[in-house]
């Protein structure tokens, strides 16, 4: 039997003024459109900014529902739109912000598992990695140069294929 080692890397940063300006910017939209996101069940607000290769940033918050199916994360909404407003171009960067109503989140949370397979959808799309930064409401920024540190086993249409 044959082994392999499956390892990721992520940067850790001290607070989001450790970033380049690029990504400071990029998160301070992130965090704005947190602060619109609709979660009046969770309490739980996140946002999203996507940074595009032709230089546009595409924002998104997640959008709860009763019918708690029905709700859409803040990371597909970002990633959608971009990919309806701008077809063809690619993705750099996701900047993921999160907060609660009910206490100061000061770690970052990492997309969930269906936002990991769209935002993997993409990569194997354009062939190039998307930079994911995440950070909670305060405290430090992750940053993984791949959703592959995330999702290392995506499923892909080469499995269709």
């Amino acid at each position: 039997m044959q082994k392999k080692k499956v390892t990721f890397e992520l940067e850790i940063y001290n607070s989001q003024e450790e970033l380049s300006v690029l990504d400071r910017e990029l998160m301070q939209a992130a965090v704005l459109a947190r602060e619109n996101a609709y979660a009046p069940y969770s309490g739980f607000k996140v946002g999203a900014a996507v940074l595009l290769a032709n230089g546009e940033i595409v924002i998104g918050n997640n959008q709860e529902n009763a019918s708690y199916p029905s709700g859409l994360c803040a990371e597909r909404v970002a990633v959608f739109q971009a990919g309806a407003r701008f077809p063809g171009i690619a993705v750099k960067t996701i900047a993921i912000s999160v907060n609660s109503v009910r206490r100061v989140v000061d770690t970052p949370a990492a997309p969930c598992g269906n936002c990991r397979q769209a935002i993997a959808e993409y990569e194997q799309r354009q062939t190039e990695g998307i930079e994911i930064l995440m950070m909670g409401s305060t405290g430090e920024v992750y940053k993984s140069a791949s959703i592959t540190d995330l999702l290392p086993l995506a499923f892909g249409k080469s499995y269709l294929d």
